[in-house]
């Protein structure tokens, strides 16, 4: 490589074979790839190295001679050893082949890098200590989207050589290993994409090696570019030269492209005819969503229906063409600055809504004012889902630079309707979704892998997953043991399903809720994608063991002879908070699970259990006492009828100056009297979630809901409009422990909570008093129930599951108070607490039992 220094033209030579020179060019130290002297004719002035320092400029000759010495120092001086490395996890597509390149080239090593279907494969040779550091650094100074979970080292014989090289992939054998989840723009991508300067200006497909499309375009592995949806367009020059240059930000950027060869924008109207394309389709849809329109986007796992979250009518016509009742939408805003218009932001927040992920983050919402979103976008929450935007098409249609100004805070839900999944296809969502957008902003870049966005939280600390999907899925999760190729099929609602095998299990991006056909078959896809991505051919099945669970009666239809196992659905909460947490095989926890319903051992609907718990087996040691459930889902979408069991259970007549009862039309409390006094068409339950629909309902807060936990949502918003007040004061609100004989369970009884609502409702207590009270005395049951455990078993370790727990207010209150009392808490940091992180659990349970 020849150089220019001051007034000389000089080629670098090393000083034995395959090593790397420092220069001094024009006073700025470089390093530098060198070749050996024979190799590179044509200069006459060279740089003596010793120890890898240029020391002077001496002439061919007298190269050859120092090279002919410092090779034998250098044989004398260290040993030269080959060796390979083999790397699995999330380590392609991820800039991990550049990176080994330049870490061996700044090493002074020779050798090669691939992909293969288990990873990424290194060979370097050089010096012993140099080969040393470089398999720290693999470890240690991995790219930032990379995840390596395991390194296999061995020996291998000195082959000699100069340079080290990548290498075309190899695909043969068995496939084990993933690639990156989606990743939001970075930084670098931004600055180019509003600078009039650079070739990608304004371009909506802009990406490098560090942030894109992955996940959601991959269609096998090794992951190289023929092997994803970017196969159909075919790199122009410039392109071709950044892709193959190892010192270009996009080098080996699979998903490389510009205007002059990338995927194209094409605006397309309400008649299903096509508008306009690129620029002007960018143009024409800002301008289509400041004038009130709604149209569906295509993004990276799916399409989106958006319109201005500003505009009352806008939001108002899409939820009422989506069927969504009064389900919260999120919302896409520009930048932080407008996110602090609406929402409260703390750093934790800051962290999760600029993070490399971007999920949906639930925040507390300000009064509306001003600026504020539609009141129609969130009713009745407390909360707003925001997000910023993640791809560059995201940025350029929020505007950027000179753009005529447009809404600054846009709807972003997915596009489907309600129960289905997310509409990927172009010739689908042409059809399918015509009732419900006046025009599509699409792009012809196929989307082979459907991905609804994350949802987190900021509590106590830490994140707390809501939905594991776009940008977090399908990262790998270490297990705390070896199991079986184990496929665990999730629950029914929020499923999700996992792959499992040795000490890693993949969980799926979310699927959704089983009510619908067209969700069981997205499992049925989704489950054969995973397969092929991580190689797990699973020899059992394990689903739960609730007998009317649509995901239950697919394992055993697709079985295919092979064992299908259920576990018990709180259990297995329980399990996958252990797992992540990497508890041992032997050890126990006391577990809380608590949720709305889940099938119990004695054909109940559990749902405020106390578990004494291994992965292998459990022992009931408390749970909340029973109460009827009429009628299903029935008392579910109404939670007045909760409310009228507990008032049952506790003994309190349905007078009409309560508010649950007057929401109960006569007939109906007729036939609930009757059956709850007989039992008839009755399940007893002990659900935690049921409970909290219950107070809402006696506070008068909701009385109906159209979707899951609405009433529980807008209780935790009444307890936290109460900050300051005392939440429970002496005689405050207290559940009746009746301790069990022997291996009986103890029993937490709702009656005098329940008792207390009502006597405050009567007293004109504020609703978020109330609301508050009874939080604070769910954590305190928590803690009690903990220390009764802890008395009769001697453990200190309490994992809280369920999707109860999704409750900041409940979570941060319960985590507090455990660990005031010295215990060890472990709650969900990397998989929701709700149904959507149960497989994990299903896997554990059954690679113990």
């Amino acid at each position: 490589m020849c150089l220019g220094i001051p007034g000389r033209v000089v080629e670098i030579v090393d000083g034995y074979a395959g090593q790397l020179a420092l220069v001094d060019v024009e006073g700025a130290r470089r390093r530098v790839n060198i070749g050996m002297l024979d190799e590179a004719p044509g200069c006459d002035d060279w740089v003596l190295l010793h120890m890898g320092f240029a020391v002077e400029l001496i002439d061919r000759a007298k190269a050859r001679e120092a090279l002919s010495g410092l090779e034998m120092m250098g044989r004398g001086r260290a040993e030269r050893i080959r060796r390979r490395f083999e790397v699995c996890g999330v380590v392609q597509g991820v800039g991990f082949r550049p990176f080994v390149y330049v870490t061996a080239s700044e090493l002074m090593l020779t050798g090669t890098v691939t992909n293969t279907g288990d990873g990424v494969l290194a060979e370097v040779e050089g010096d012993a200590d140099a080969v040393e550091e470089f398999g720290n650094r693999l470890r240690s100074d991995a790219p930032p989207l990379a995840v390596v979970v395991d390194v296999r080292t061995s020996e291998q014989p000195v082959r000699g050589g100069t340079g080290f090289t990548i290498e075309e992939s190899g695909g043969a054998g068995r496939s084990r290993t993933l690639v990156s989840p989606d990743t939001a723009t970075c930084r670098d991508c931004l600055d180019e994409l509003a600078d009039p300067a650079n070739r990608r200006y304004r371009h909506p497909f802009i990406t490098c090696t560090h942030c894109g499309p992955r996940f959601t375009i991959v269609t096998g592995l090794p992951y190289d570019r023929a092997a994803t949806t970017m196969a159909d367009f075919e790199m122009c020059g410039a392109c071709r030269a950044e892709y193959e240059d190892p010192g270009d930000r996009r080098f080996h950027a699979q998903p490389i492209a510009c205007p002059d060869c990338g995927p194209r924008l094409e605006l397309v109207g309400g008649d299903g005819v096509s508008r306009c394309r690129d620029e002007d389709a960018l143009r024409a849809a800002r301008e289509l969503l400041a004038d009130g329109g709604i149209i569906a986007v295509k993004g990276l796992g799916g399409y989106h229906l958006v319109c201005d979250a500003r505009d009352d009518a806008a939001v108002a016509e899409l939820r009422r063409r989506k069927r969504r009742g009064g389900k919260p939408f999120a919302v896409m805003v520009a930048g932080l600055d407008v996110a602090r218009e609406l929402v409260t932001v703390t750093a934790g927040d800051e962290e999760l809504l600029t993070g490399g992920r971007r999920p949906v983050v639930l925040l507390p919402r300000l009064d509306a004012g001003r600026r504020g979103v539609s009141a129609a976008v969130a009713p009745g929450s407390p909360d707003l889902g925001l997000l910023l935007p993640y791809t560059p098409l995201h940025v350029l249609l929020l505007g950027i630079g000179d753009d005529r100004p447009g809404p600054d805070a846009l709807v972003m839900t997915s596009a489907n309707l309600s129960g289905e999944p997310i509409v990927t296809d172009d010739a689908d969502a042409l059809t399918t979704l015509a009732p419900l957008v006046d025009g599509w902003l699409r792009h012809d870049r196929r989307i082979q892998v459907p991905c609804d966005d994350s949802v987190s939280r900021w509590v106590a600390g830490a994140e707390l997953p809501v939905r594991r999907s776009r940008g977090y899925a399908p990262l790998p999760i270490a297990l705390p043991f070896d199991v079986e190729p184990t496929l665990a099929v999730g629950a029914d609602l929020k499923n999700t399903c996992a792959l499992g095998e040795g000490r890693y299990a993949w969980l799926s991006q979310h699927i959704g809720d089983m009510d619908d056909l067209s969700t069981v078959e997205a499992l049925t896809r989704t489950e054969k994608h995973l397969e092929d991505l991580t190689g797990v051919v699973p020899v059992r099945l394990v689903a739960d063991r609730h007998p009317g669970y649509h995901s239950a009666g697919w394992a055993r239809t697709h079985a295919a002879g092979r064992p299908v196992r259920t576990v018990q659905h709180h259990h297995a909460h329980i399990a996958s908070v252990m797992a992540e947490h990497g508890l041992g095989a032997g050890e126990r926890v006391i577990g809380i699970a608590f949720d709305g319903t889940g099938h119990g051992d004695d054909g109940a609907a559990w749902g405020g259990e106390v578990l004494v718990a291994d992965y292998a087996s459990f022992r009931r040691a408390a749970h909340l006492a029973y109460v009827p459930l009429a009628g299903g889902d029935a008392s579910v979408l109404r939670p007045y009828r909760m409310a009228l069991a507990h008032l049952h259970a506790a003994g309190v007549p349905w007078d009409a100056d309560l508010p649950s009862v007057a929401a109960c039309p006569a007939a109906e409390r007729e036939l609930l009297a009757h059956q709850f006094a007989t039992g008839f068409g009755c399940v007893p339950t002990s659900g935690m979630g049921r409970l909290f629909d219950a107070v809402a309902s006696l506070a008068g807060l909701r009385h109906e809901v159209a979707y899951e936990a609405e009433a529980a949502v807008e209780l935790e918003g009444a307890a936290r409009g109460a900050h300051g007040l005392p939440a429970a004061p002496e005689g405050g609100y207290r559940f009746a422990i009746r301790p069990g004989a022997g291996e009986e369970p103890a029993i937490a009884d709702p009656g005098p909570v329940v008792r207390a609502v009502v006597s405050d409702v009567r007293a004109g207590v504020p609703t978020g008093l109330i609301a508050a009270r009874f939080h604070a005395s769910v954590a305190a049951l928590i803690t009690e129930l903990a220390d009764l455990c802890r008395t009769r078993t001697g453990l200190g370790t309490v994992a809280l599951g369920g999707g109860v727990f999704q409750n900041a207010v409940l979570l941060q209150a319960a985590q507090q108070g455990l660990a005031e009392r010295s215990f060890t808490v472990l709650r969900p940091r990397l998989l929701p607490p709700n149904d959507g992180g149960i497989a994990l659990g299903q896997l554990m349970i059954a690679a113990a039992g």
